[in-house]
């Protein structure tokens, strides 16, 4: 995909790519905007620590897709 406002790749990047599987990673959302959301578009999974329940997005490439991106954008803009 052709770099632009709404996909860009840094295959420059020490820890590109940072998941497996995917053809193009998007490194636009490389820290998660939906990571402070209880309800994501992704499939976070929970891990259990200190008697604390954390988010673990470990296997979750929703971000780095770039068809994603408008969708993103939009679930940002309900949320304020």
């Amino acid at each position: 995909m052709k770099q632009s406002a709404k996909f860009f790749s840094n295959k420059e990047c020490e820890y590109y790519p940072c998941h497996e599987g995917i053809e193009e990673v998007n490194c636009l959302f490389c820290y998660c905007p939906l990571y402070r959301f209880e309800e994501c578009l992704g499939n976070p999974s929970y891990i259990e620590r200190d008697g604390k329940r954390i988010k673990c997005c470990t296997e979750c490439t929703f971000p780095h897709k770039a068809e994603h991106y408008d969708q993103i954008m939009e679930y940002l803009k309900t949320k304020g």
